[in-house]
């Protein structure tokens, strides 16, 4: 056991079990991945059930009723409606997200998320925002929990301009309306709001699995190759020596690592 042999084995010893780990690490997320899917095609199928069923001031939307297919009967509150910054279309455009409180017959208020707006000339000002339905309306949306900088990695800049947030949150928007706001918030699917309003927000997909389970094979052979390739290692240079110990043989250069 030459000093390059016992580094070349101590190599080979953590680079194994770091290996296997990494399969494991990506084998979990594709099954993360799987159980998001199957969670968000069956909270889309569900039958649509009033929101106030799921949700209510201060409420923490759990992570089974994600993308539950709410309604809501209200009156928009255009007055009290803001942007959210940096939000991007399906065309990966950077523009803003539209929400508009919609106030129940109660007096509280659902934060319905309106869909997507482009930037204007001027990033500071408030864009030119299509008026939702006047009046009563009924709306359908997907229900989403309250951002935040450790779920979304937005951070929550203060100093922006009037109107304009960085993160959907039902606390923060309760206390500039000053009245009760439901926890979390609806994505719009209906009315469609038409070519002329916010472009609304595509359903999630929940078909692609990605490549995880690729990448945690991937893992596991090159984890089974190293020891392998270690045993090559060790007969070629037994070979060699043995060799080099017949008579006339010039004695070979160490191997490599």
């Amino acid at each position: 056991m030459t000093r390059q042999w016992v580094i070349l084995t101590l190599i080979a010893l953590v680079l194994v079990p770091s290996m296997v780990e990494l399969g494991f690490w990506q084998f979990h997320r594709h099954e993360r991945r799987v159980a998001q899917n199957g969670l968000i095609a069956d909270s889309l199928a569900a039958a649509p059930v009033p929101v106030e069923e799921l949700t209510s001031p201060g409420h923490t939307v759990p992570r089974a009723d994600y993308w539950r297919t709410a309604r809501a009967t209200g009156t928009f509150d255009t007055e009290g409606e803001v942007v959210v910054r940096r939000r991007t279309n399906a065309e990966d455009r950077v523009g803003f997200h539209v929400l508009t409180p919609l106030v129940l017959a109660d007096g509280r208020a659902v934060l319905v998320n309106r869909g997507w707006v482009p930037f204007g000339a001027d990033q500071t000002a408030f864009p030119e925002v299509p008026a939702p339905p006047r009046g009563t309306v009924t709306v359908t949306g997907r229900l989403k929990a309250d951002e935040t900088t450790g779920t979304s990695g937005i951070k929550d800049l203060a100093g922006l301009p009037p109107r304009q947030v960085m993160l959907i949150s039902s606390a923060q928007q309760a206390e500039r309306l000053d009245r009760e706001v439901l926890g979390g918030y609806l994505e719009l699917t209906e009315p469609r709001s038409g070519p002329e309003g916010p472009e609304q927000i595509p359903a999630p997909d929940h078909d692609s699995i990605g490549a995880h389970m690729a990448y945690a094979v991937q893992w596991w052979l090159f984890a089974a190759g190293v020891p392998v390739g270690w045993v090559v290692l060790v007969r070629r240079e037994l070979r060699d020596r043995a060799a080099a110990r017949r008579p006339g043989t010039p004695e070979p250069a160490p191997a490599a690592g």
